[in-house]
């Protein structure tokens, strides 16, 4: 090795070794006589001192160094004078007296300052990634990953699971998203898809009696990208046999309880409701307007429908006749907002697609100032004061749309409102499960049925008999686990029948020629026997984003693509020669791939 200790492991009781350290200058000060280094690895900083009247040339070596060379430094530890030690370094009692340095390779000016946590352009810092990873915050990031994974793996091993590794290249299946689609070179003008998720590979790990599976799974999607968002991601892939939905969720709630408390100590992290609390996704749209509500906090969404359908103001009744909805948050202590304040709040919902805000200021007495209080009956407001529990000094924030929108705006100022108050704590994970939700939605450009999750997931029993005459009524033994509004996963009990699957694929409209193309495989491993089973599938980047306190899970990647889904390092996606595209049997046509 070229050095006996890391830059972060010496402490007072090696004071009087002589020891090897090699890294980064992190920071150079000459001082006249003496030259003062602090040396950085992985691990850590040390101070590394460079004395003429100890050794000249260790000398003359030190002041030639600068930011970010790599050297190699023998030398004394020793104790720092007194009044000059460091209680903000963990090698803060010490110092490495050189008796020799050795520039290992000099280093360009980095277009950006590593030592310091600066505000930095994103592409930059994805373009120079590998510099970028050198800072002490990408490389905690990247450690508590390897930490969470390896903690995962333990965890489900004494569980009696069994990690087994799913191929990447596979056939292509409609599954929710674009496909990415690689050529095949010996069957031309045939091409493999990388998977969206090991789904239906999993379903036949368990039709060949593994019972308990699991992996850590590269997972690749076409789709537009946002914050929780990359091409190509990973999950956490656990498929169970003879299991129903209690079993899963126990697992999966006790592996993240046990994994939050293993690592709190560096992530400054707990657990706020033990044990997760439970929502039906009706419960969820309802109070939250969101499926992957942030429960660290209240403020639910009031239904008023009822109080004011037959209302004077116009915008309430009108909602309401036409099949849509009123609904209010209560906010405490904010009816001394200012009028512009409240007309930003205001242009915040219509963003999101309302209409319009209407507010109520409940001043002492609890009497009501608002433009449309003129409208309302002593009774509607009275009635809106109760429903609310609103007390003096509150807003009451009302949308009237249709309930589409009314989720999606209110729900959204419901997130924004406890940003500004406060109550989104970054120290408490609200871990919840949702649950029940519903087993198709309907597509309006297409005209027809497609699966909430996927289509291999099962109708809860009581609802099997309305899959053909009323499916949009159908639930699916469907389940997400959310947390600080956050999906972190989902999964289901999986349907393991073929004439359930059979059954499936005909709501969804799919014809028996496409049905026998793209799943003809699952079906005939069906007739083999196959168990009932489940599984779940949590994504590693959001959830050690949320552990890392990150809002982006570029943050928790080590080479991301970027927001335009390019990979700024390597230059990726670019052109291939004219000799790959002829031996892949493509062209370019009217040069455009």
């Amino acid at each position: 090795m070229l050095k006996t200790h890391t830059c972060g492991e010496l402490r007072a009781e090696h004071v009087g070794q002589e020891v090897t350290l090699a890294g980064w200058v992190n920071r150079r000060r000459d001082h006249g006589g003496l030259i003062f280094i602090d040396l950085r690895d992985r691990e850590g900083i040390t101070q590394v001192v460079a004395n003429p009247e100890v050794s000249a040339e260790a000398h003359a070596t030190a002041s030639q160094a600068r930011g970010e060379y790599v050297l190699r430094v023998r030398g004394l530890v020793r104790r720092r004078p007194d009044g000059l030690t460091n209680p903000d370094m963990p090698t803060g009692e010490i110092e490495v007296v050189a008796n020799s340095v050795e520039i290992l390779n000099p280093a360009e000016t980095p277009p950006f300052y590593i030592n310091r946590d600066d505000e930095v352009d994103e592409a930059l810092r994805l373009r120079y990634r590998y510099l970028d990873l050198r800072k002490r915050r990408m490389q905690r990031n990247l450690i508590l990953r390897h930490k969470v994974i390896k903690f995962i793996r333990d965890y489900l091993d004494e569980k009696g699971f069994v990690e087994i590794e799913t191929p990447v290249l596979i056939k292509s299946t409609p599954e929710g998203a674009r496909d990415y689609v690689v050529p095949s070179r010996v069957h031309p003008g045939k091409f493999y898809a990388l998977p969206q998720s090991p789904q239906q590979i999993k379903q036949l790990l368990m039709v060949a009696g593994f019972e308990r599976y699991f992996q850590i799974a590269r997972c690749f999607r076409d789709e537009d990208l946002r914050a929780d968002r990359q091409p190509e991601f990973t999950q956490l892939d656990i498929e169970m046999s003879f299991v129903d939905r209690e079993d899963v969720l126990q697992l999966v709630e006790g592996l993240f309880i046990a994994l939050v408390e293993a690592l709190s100590a560096e992530t400054g992290k707990s657990i706020l409701h033990k044990p997760f609390p439970r929502l039906s996704y009706q419960e969820a749209m309802e109070r939250y307007g969101s499926d992957k509500p942030d429960l660290r906090f209240g403020l639910p969404l009031i239904a008023l429908s009822d109080l004011v359908a037959e209302s004077e103001f116009r915008v309430f009744r009108q909602a309401v006749a036409e099949g849509g909805q009123v609904k209010a948050i209560r906010v405490p202590g904010c009816a001394d907002y200012s009028r512009r304040q409240l007309d930003e709040l205001g242009e915040f919902v219509r963003k999101r697609g309302a209409k319009g805000l209407v507010w109520l200021l409940v001043e002492p007495g609890l009497s009501v100032r608002s433009p449309v209080a003129k409208f309302l009956s002593q009774a509607e407001i009275e009635g809106l004061l109760a429903r609310t529990e609103a007390e003096a000094g509150d807003l009451i924030l009302i949308i009237a749309d249709e309930p589409k929108v009314v989720a999606e705006a209110l729900g959204g100022l419901r997130l924004e409102m406890g940003q500004r108050l406060g109550l989104r704590d970054d120290s408490l994970l609200a871990f919840a499960w949702v649950l029940d939700f519903p087993l198709l939605e309907w597509n309006e450009e297409e005209g027809r049925w497609n699966a909430m999750h996927h289509p291999f997931t099962s109708a809860l029993d009581e609802d099997l008999p309305l899959l053909e005459t009323e499916p949009g009524k159908v639930r699916a033994r469907a389940y997400d686990i959310v947390c600080n509004g956050w999906e972190i996963g989902g999964g289901s009990i999986r349907i393991h029948r073929r004439d359930m699957q059979e059954r499936m694929f005909r709501v969804l409209g799919l014809s028996n020629e496409d049905v026998q193309a793209q799943f003809g495989h699952l079906l005939e491993a069906f007739e083999y026997g196959a168990p009932p089973h489940g599984g779940i599938a949590p994504g590693i980047d959001r959830l050690v984003m949320l552990l890392a306190g990150e809002s982006n899970i570029r943050e928790v990647m080590a080479f991301p693509k970027s927001q335009q889904a390019v990979d700024l390092t390597f230059g990726a996606p670019s052109p291939i020669s004219e000799q790959q595209l002829a031996e892949l049997h493509l062209r370019l046509v009217d040069d455009e791939p």
